[in-house]
């Protein structure tokens, strides 16, 4: 019976984003979990590269999650292909580092459509899929940048719109509670992905280790329990739920320990 409850045999999932970093994780391991897996992405060559990983009853869909037109034509594709869709992993955005004295409109508004417009939209048109389902899962990727700010600001636009995914979370979950459509975020610490990467080796990740109770960063493993678990029946009455994955970062109050 609890194998059950963390079943996700023959569900449908679309991870936007999934092509790279934490999507693709995500989305490789929903498949080897039972479901079948749509990921969503801009880049096509990467698309196909993931898509590979996953076996032959996965898809992928080319799509800017600040294009509405794009956003409607994933879901559709999903559901067209699958015949629903079960889970949805709003994972897709980028990374912005500038000065609030600097920063142009245009980054502003680029940065917080991706990571937080791109989220409605996707949201917006996978639960009107979900509702005639009777069910659905949403699960929102934050950052510890939703919940507190970088130690020197100039994150702006991009630690705006993570606050803003926990605000959208926790509204859509109410919204869509009495349609059986779990909402809830995940807020993930510091992980080495593509977007790191370049950090690896220097002092700023050594200042993270410090910083971070568990004494390491991340990696992709780290985030996938947490996101089984939301996607399963496991967490069917879990809903507007911020779950920090950060080996304590958020927890502590960042006082050296030695």
């Amino acid at each position: 019976m609890a194998d059950d409850l963390f079943s996700l045999e023959n569900k449908v999932a679309l991870v936007t984003g999934g092509n790279s970093g934490l999507g693709r994780d995500i989305a490789l391991a929903f498949a080897q979990a039972g479901a079948l897996v749509a990921i969503a992405g801009r880049r096509a060559e990467r698309n196909a590269h993931v898509l590979a990983s996953l076996g032959p009853a996965a898809a992928a869909f080319e799509l800017n999650v600040a294009d509405e037109g794009s956003v409607e034509r994933a879901l559709a594709g999903t559901v067209d292909q699958f015949g629903r869709i079960d889970i949805l992993v709003n994972n897709a955005g980028i990374g912005q580092r500038a000065s609030v004295m600097e920063l142009d409109r245009d980054t502003w508004q680029y940065v917080i459509d991706t990571n937080l417009t791109g989220a409605f939209l996707c949201t917006k048109h996978a639960a009107r899929h979900m509702k005639t389902q009777g069910a659905g899962k949403i699960i929102n990727i934050s950052s510890i940048y939703g919940v507190i700010a970088p130690s020197k600001g100039l994150q702006v636009a991009y630690t705006v719109a993570k606050h803003g995914v926990i605000g959208l979370t926790k509204v859509n979950a109410v919204e869509l509670a009495p349609l059986n459509i779990q909402v809830n975020a995940i807020v993930p610490g510091w992980y080495f992905t593509e977007m790191t990467e370049e950090l690896r080796g220097t002092a700023f990740e050594q200042s993270v280790v410090r910083r971070t109770p568990a004494g390491r960063w991340g990696d992709g493993r780290d985030i996938i329990g947490t996101c089984l678990y939301l996607a399963s029946a496991a967490s069917d009455y879990v809903s507007g739920a911020v779950i920090t994955v950060d080996g304590g970062y958020t927890a502590s109050d960042g006082l050296e320990r030695n």
